[in-house]
């Protein structure tokens, strides 16, 4: 008997690491402004413990994809490292002013987890075409590095509840390995990373796509000028033709973003930077509103400059609140990496089964949330409903605000 995907797969306590990442909201989707390094500084800190670490890089696919595919588009926002493999999205993110250091390919990642002491990370390979992952673990096993592979597994090609299988999973956690490696596919190998996330007993995760390809010599890597160059892709249409019409494809969504979404926000950059000693301050203050339920109210610009003081009273109410209201009323502006930290305190909510919702945008706010691609959060549903009501009769509540229920930081 199959036991499918749990319905909840992100139950758990909240991350403390997630408010502190420096993470960018780049059209509907999260990026961490990391390097190479410090990617693997952070998987090796992960591998020395149980809790689940999910990884996605994002590549241009990725953020295609993610337009349009909600649950895609959850994969990367529950994601504990969201390192960017897309040379496109560098350019992106350099033109609306967001200091992201560098493409970080997952298989570079790869590559730099092998620089270890012999034998340390020990990897188990699951998907890719048949026979791949198992001659990629006899390579690997064959090299003297880091990483060795101590299971692999090809689940055939069969929907997420059919790779989700009790005798699947059990295989698979059986196995004592410390980083799962998955090539299905970029949408179903997100979906079943999802899907499976409190049933893996494998601390680290990622999707890694034609990595598990590489390390088989399945297919050969462009020469890294070739990478640096930003023009790899040419290279793997040579290895693989069908990508193609892949590349077409989300070559013109591309540019449809570029006109509607990332030019605008290029002048909205270079206006705000003209207009900057006007755009600094941001006062925070939260007030209870219910049982377990907290109001943070935002007073000023929701800028890179100033997430260091939302941070600390978004903590606490994290940790009080199981319904989380944001009210921008008096937020004047906002920009990508305040969203990123937003994205943050989403996901924390969403981890402990709280819901966070925003409430009475202007107009100048509702406009930045969509160009930056994340119209989806202020949704006008009735939680949206509820909590403007509960924030315009806040002078009648019981909780009027104390010393005990009220803080400010500036």
């Amino acid at each position: 008997m199959q036991a499918g995907p749990s319905a909840s797969p992100f139950d758990g306590s909240v991350s403390s690491d997630d408010l502190t990442r420096e993470v960018y909201g780049v059209l509907g989707i999260p990026i961490d402004a990391v390097g190479l390094d410090e990617v693997a500084d952070r998987i090796g800190a992960a591998l020395q413990g149980d809790e689940p670490y999910l990884i996605s890089t994002p590549n241009l696919n990725f953020l295609v994809t993610a337009q349009t595919d909600a649950a895609f588009r959850e994969s990367l926002l529950m994601s504990d490292l969201c390192p960017v493999d897309g040379v496109p999205i560098v350019w992106i993110s350099r033109l609306i002013g967001i200091p992201i250091k560098g493409r970080v390919a997952g298989s570079d990642i790869f590559d730099r987890l092998k620089l270890g002491p012999q034998g340390s990370v020990k990897v188990f390979l699951f998907g890719g075409p048949q026979g791949v992952a198992e001659t990629a673990g006899r390579v690997l096993n064959s090299q003297s590095s880091a990483v060795s592979c101590v299971g692999s597994l090809f689940p055939g090609f069969g929907s997420v509840d059919d790779m989700s299988s009790d005798a699947i999973m059990d295989s698979v956690n059986a196995s004592g390995a410390r980083f799962l490696v998955a090539s299905l596919g970029a949408q179903k190998g997100q979906s079943w990373l999802l899907a499976n996330h409190d049933r893996l007993r494998i601390p680290v995760r990622s999707h890694l796509g034609a990595a598990i390809n590489f390390q088989a010599g399945l297919l050969k890597r462009a020469p890294l000028f070739v990478r640096k160059s930003g023009f790899e892709w040419l290279w793997r249409i040579k290895e693989e033709p069908y990508l193609w019409r892949r590349y077409l494809h989300d070559g013109g969504v591309l540019m449809r973003l570029m006109v509607s979404r990332v030019l605008p926000l290029a002048l909205a950059l270079v206006l705000r930077r003209l207009r900057a000693k006007d755009q600094s301050g941001l006062t925070v203050s939260m007030r209870q509103i219910g049982d377990r339920a907290h109001a943070i109210e935002m007073t000023g610009h929701g800028v890179a400059e100033t997430v260091k003081e939302a941070v600390p009273l978004l903590r606490a109410a994290i940790g009080h609140s199981n319904e989380l209201t944001i009210d921008c009323a008096r937020l004047r502006s906002i920009d990508a990496r305040f969203l990123g930290l937003l994205l943050m305190v989403r996901k924390s909510m969403l981890q402990k089964d709280g819901r966070l919702v925003f409430a009475n945008s202007s107009w100048r706010i509702r406009r930045a949330f969509r160009l930056n691609g994340f119209g989806f959060l202020l949704d006008s549903d009735a939680r949206h409903a509820v909590a403007k009501a509960r924030l315009s009769r806040r002078e009648d509540d019981d909780q009027v605000a104390s010393p005990a229920n009220f803080q400010v930081f500036q």
